[in-house]
C-alpha cells in the first residue's frame, strides 16, 4: 500500500525527523563502496525518512507507527559498516540511534550504556576506573557500540577475547519488538546471540551491558622484516606467547605499507612489517622476540602520548581505507586461514593480485591468522574465482561482497534466531532483504 509520509511525520511529532534529500541519502548509506559489487547494487538505495530518537519511549513510538502502517525499518549507528548492513533496501524509515548515547553506569568491570554511545567516548570514561573495551573496530573514534554489536564481528583486542559472538562478550541487552503491540524484552547471557551480529533484523537495541577488560599502558610499535614469512611467523609466535600482554598483531606484506603515507618515515620502502600494540611491561620480552626473527623496530610510542596518529587506524579495515585512497580499484576479502601454511600457500599463489594482510585473533581458544587481504579488482567474475579458489583449498571466506547474512560470515541462521525473529518481527519489517531464511 502507498504510505502517506506527511501523516507519519505528524504522528511521530515531537521526535526529530530529517527529510532533506542530501542528508537522507547520506544517512541511508555506509562504507558499502569498499566492494565494487555492492557499490552497483546499493548506491541508489535511500530511506523515505530519517528518524532520530532520544529515548526508549520514542523508540517504542516509532515501532508502533511502523507496525501500524507496515513501514520498513532499518536501524543505524554511525554507518561505519562495510557491506550495507544499515542500508534500507526498500525505503521506509532509517532509525538513527546516535542520540541515544547515555552511559548509565560503569562498575566492577561492566558498563551499561545506550546503543548510540561512541566507543571512543565510552572507553575514555571506563579508563578513569581502570577498565577498557575488550575489543574495538579500527573506526572506534566514531563507531557506536550498538552498531558494532549489530554489524561488527571483532577487532583490536580480538587476540585476547575472540569475536563479539563468543560466549561472555555481551552480558545483556534490552530490545524493542515490532509486534502488533511493541514491547521491551531483555536478553541475558547466551540469549543475546539472537541479536548479536544480526544487522538489526531481530529487534531494536535500546540498552547494552558489556564486560570490560583491565586497562594497560599500551605501546604502539612498528617492526620491519626481511621478508613476509619472517613477519608472519613472528606474528604467530607473538600471538602464542601468553606471557607477553598484547592487543594488536597486524602483519602487512610488501607493498601494502606504501599506502600508509603517514608511516613513510618508519617503513621507507614498503617493507613487510608488523603493527603492534603491547603493554609497556612486556617490551623487554618483545624486543628479544623481534631479534629472534631478525626484525627491526622503527617506531615505538605510548598510545596515550601520540596525538598525531594511532597505528590502530592502519589495521583491520582501515588498511583497505588507506589503500583505496591511492588505488580506488582495490577491494578486500575476509578470510580465516587457521594455519600459517595456508597463508603461505595463498601468498605464493596470488602474488600482488591479492596482497596479504593478516590480523591475529583468538578462535576456539587458539590464536589464528585471519586475512583482510587487499585485492586488485578487475571483474566480478575474477573476484569470484579468487574466492572460490580459497574455499576449494581450505580457507574460509566471510564474503564482504554481499549484504545477505547467510552469504557473508554467518553461512546459516540458527533455528533459534529465526524463531526469535518470528516473535519480535512477525511482519518482517526490520532491515528487509538481509536475511534469506526469513525472505524464503
Amino acid at each position: 500500500m502507498t504510505i502517506d509520509y506527511s501523516l507519519i511525520i505528524q504522528e511521530l511529532n515531537p521526535i526529530k525527523i530529517i527529510q532533506e534529500t542530501a542528508q537522507v541519502k547520506e544517512l541511508s548509506l555506509d562504507y558499502y563502496y569498499f566492494s565494487p559489487i555492492l557499490e552497483k547494487k546499493l548506491q541508489d538505495k535511500i530511506a523515505d525518512l530519517i528518524v532520530i530518537p532520544t529515548s526508549e519511549e520514542e523508540v517504542l513510538k516509532v515501532a508502533q507507527i511502523c507496525v501500524k502502517y507496515h513501514i520498513p525499518l532499518t536501524v543505524r549507528g554511525a554507518g561505519t559498516g562495510n557491506y550495507g548492513q544499515c542500508i534500507p533496501l526498500n525505503g521506509g524509515i532509517v532509525l538513527d540511534m546516535t542520540e541515544m548515547k547515555k552511559i548509565k553506569w560503569i562498575k566492577s568491570g561492566i558498563a551499561c550504556v545506550e546503543p548510540g554511545i561512541k566507543m571512543s567516548i565510552l572507553e575514555k570514561e571506563t579508563k578513569k576506573q581502570g577498565w577498557e573495551l575488550r575489543m574495538i573496530p579500527s573506526t572506534y573514534k566514531i563507531a557506536t557500540l550498538g552498531g558494532f554489536i549489530g554489524g561488527g564481528s571483532g577487532g583490536i583486542g580480538s587476540i585476547n577475547y575472540g569475536q563479539l559472538r563468543d560466549r561472555g562478550n555481551l552480558n545483556r541487552v534490552r530490545v524493542v519488538t515490532l509486534e502488533k503491540e511493541p514491547r521491551i524484552i531483555e536478553l541475558q547471557g547466551d540469549e543475546t546471540q539472537q541479536i548479536n551480529h544480526a544487522y538489526g533484523t531481530n529487534g531494536i537495541i535500546t540498552e547494552l551491558e558489556i564486560p570490560l577488560a583491565p586497562s594497560y599502558n599500551w605501546v604502539e610499535i612498528i617492526v620491519i622484516f626481511k621478508d613476509f614469512l619472517s613477519a608472519l611467523k613472528f606474528g604467530q609466535t607473538l600471538a602464542d606467547s601468553d606471557g607477553i600482554v598484547k592487543k594488536l598483531i597486524s602483519i602487512h606484506a610488501n607493498p601494502i605499507a606504501n599506502y600508509f603515507n603517514s608511516l613513510n618515515s618508519y617503513i621507507l620502502n614498503g617493507e613487510d612489517c608488523a603493527l603492534l600494540s603491547v603493554d609497556e611491561n612486556s617490551l623487554f620480552a618483545l624486543q628479544k622476540l623481534v631479534k629472534e626473527f631478525e626484525g627491526k623496530i622503527t617506531y615505538q610510542e605510548n598510545l596515550e602520548k601520540n596525538k598525531t596518529f594511532s597505528l590502530i587506524e592502519f589495521t583491520w579495515n582501515h588498511t583497505t581505507f588507506h589503500a583505496r585512497k591511492i588505488e580506488p580499484n582495490i577491494t578486500y576479502l575476509q578470510t580465516f586461514f587457521f594455519s600459517l601454511e595456508k597463508v603461505e600457500e595463498m601468498y605464493n599463489y596470488f602474488g600482488d593480485e591479492v596482497m596479504m594482510h593478516i590480523e591475529f585473533l583468538r578462535v576456539g581458544g587458539k590464536a589464528i591468522p585471519a586475512g583482510l587481504q587487499l585485492v586488485k579488482y578487475s571483474t566480478e567474475a575474477r573476484l569470484n574465482e579468487i574466492i572460490k579458489y580459497h574455499e576449494d583449498n581450505g580457507a574460509f571466506i566471510a564474503n564482504p561482497h554481499t549484504y545477505i547474512l547467510e552469504d557473508g560470515g554467518r553461512k546459516h541462521i540458527e533455528p533459534e534466531q529465526l524463531k526469535f525473529k518470528k516473535m519480535v518481527d512477525p511482519y518482517g519489517l526490520m532491515n528487509q532483504g538481509k536475511m534469506r531464511s526469513w525472505e524464503s
